[in-house]
C-alpha cells in the first residue's frame, strides 16, 4: 500500500476521491461543458506518489488541487495534490463517452505534499503552484463551483469514506504538460501564511 504523511505520520488511504470541472476557469480552458452536479471519479491507492515522473510516451498534464484528508467522516487535514492526467487519452475517451480511468487512475498519477491537521475556516485557505519560479496556478474555496463541505456531503450520500481517504477538490485554470527537469513549488496558505511548502523536480 502507498502512503502519505500527515503531521509526520504515515497513512495509507484506501482511495482518492477526485472532483472534475470544479473551477469555471478550468472548464473554459478545456472547452468542457459546465456540470450542475459534482463530477466525481476515483484514483486507487496505487496512484499515490511523492515524486513527479515524466513519461515521454504520453502527454501528461499537471493539475494542482487543494486536497483534504478524511477522519471520522470529516475534513481533518489539508495538503496539496497534483492530479496527473494523460490529456490526449482523456480527450479521446470523453469523445467516445467512455470512463476516464485510463487517463486519470494510472500508477503514480496522484502526487502529494505532506498534510497537516486543519480545523480553521476553509475560506482562509488558498494554494499556489509555481513552475521554474513562475506562478502558473492558484485557487481557493471561494472560486470552487462546489465547496469542499458540500462535496463531502454529496460523496457520503453514496460512498463510504474511510479514515485516511483523500478528497481532491478540482483544479483552476493554468494546467499544462510535464517537462523533464522542471522545478515545481507548491504551497498551501492560510491567510497568506504558508502552512505547507513542497518542491518537486520532474524526472
Amino acid at each position: 500500500m502507498q502512503s502519505i504523511l500527515c503531521d509526520g505520520k504515515s497513512i495509507a488511504p484506501s482511495k482518492i476521491v477526485c472532483v472534475g470541472r470544479n473551477y469555471a476557469g478550468h472548464v473554459k480552458e478545456l472547452n468542457n461543458a459546465p456540470a450542475e452536479e459534482p463530477v466525481i471519479f476515483i484514483k486507487p491507492n496505487s496512484a499515490i506518489a511523492t515524486n513527479i515522473c515524466f513519461n515521454p510516451a504520453a502527454v501528461i498534464h499537471y493539475e494542482a488541487e487543494l486536497t483534504f484528508l478524511i477522519r471520522n467522516g470529516e475534513l481533518s487535514a489539508v495538503g496539496l495534490g497534483l492530479d496527473l492526467t494523460k490529456r490526449e487519452l482523456q480527450t479521446q475517451l470523453q469523445s467516445k463517452g467512455l470512463p476516464w480511468e485510463r487517463a486519470k487512475a494510472f500508477d503514480r498519477s496522484a502526487v502529494f505534499s505532506e498534510f497537516v491537521s486543519y480545523d480553521g475556516d476553509l475560506a482562509d485557505l488558498q494554494f499556489q503552484l509555481h513552475i521554474n519560479d513562475a506562478l502558473v496556478q492558484q485557487g481557493n474555496c471561494a472560486q470552487m463551483l462546489h465547496h469542499p463541505i458540500s462535496l463531502l456531503q454529496n460523496i457520503k450520500a453514496f460512498m463510504t469514506l474511510e479514515d485516511g481517504d483523500l478528497l481532491m477538490t478540482g483544479t483552476p485554470q493554468g494546467v499544462g504538460p510535464l517537462k523533464s527537469g522542471d522545478r515545481y513549488l507548491g504551497k498551501v496558505l492560510q491567510n497568506n501564511i504558508t502552512l505547507i511548502e513542497r518542491t518537486w523536480i520532474v524526472y
